[in-house]
């Protein structure tokens, strides 16, 4: 390692990608609770998660130049499938799974790691993989 900055210490936003954003922002606003910061019609819709932000992108839209001076934001994305996990406890997991079950989301997976904790897998409306995991999954308590 260099003599640079220090390792950040968190991760601000992440980004999925759904061309449905009408069905992406039902799901996550709507099913998942997330409060919706703001949405741009076929570009974009964007989430509140904790300290966090959830960008979801139109990946067609994304991969044009921003035509707007003032938010130069190079062309990105993705095609295909993400992933992205939640933290939750080991209760909050229970409750989510009883959710989802009750809005029609499938678990695709429950299952304990070997260090004990534990995740469920799912699917939102685009097909992105996601997961609700406890923190100790990775040595975070």
């Amino acid at each position: 390692m260099t003599n640079g900055p220090a390792a950040p210490s968190a991760i601000l936003e992440s980004a999925l990608y759904a061309e449905d954003l009408e069905r992406a922002e039902a799901f996550y606003g709507g099913i998942l609770g997330l409060e919706k910061i703001v949405a741009v019609e076929g570009r974009h819709v964007f989430f509140r998660c904790g300290a966090g932000v959830l960008l979801i992108f139109n990946p067609q839209a994304t991969r044009e130049p921003s035509t707007n001076a003032d938010m130069p934001v190079p062309p990105h994305g993705t095609i295909g499938q993400g992933h992205l996990c939640f933290s939750a406890s080991a209760d909050e997991i229970d409750g989510w799974v009883m959710h989802l079950a009750a809005n029609g989301v499938a678990i695709e997976a429950d299952f304990h790691w070997p260090n004990g904790g534990r995740s469920i897998y799912f699917r939102d409306p685009a097909g992105n993989s996601l997961e609700f995991a406890e923190p100790k999954l990775w040595g975070l308590e």
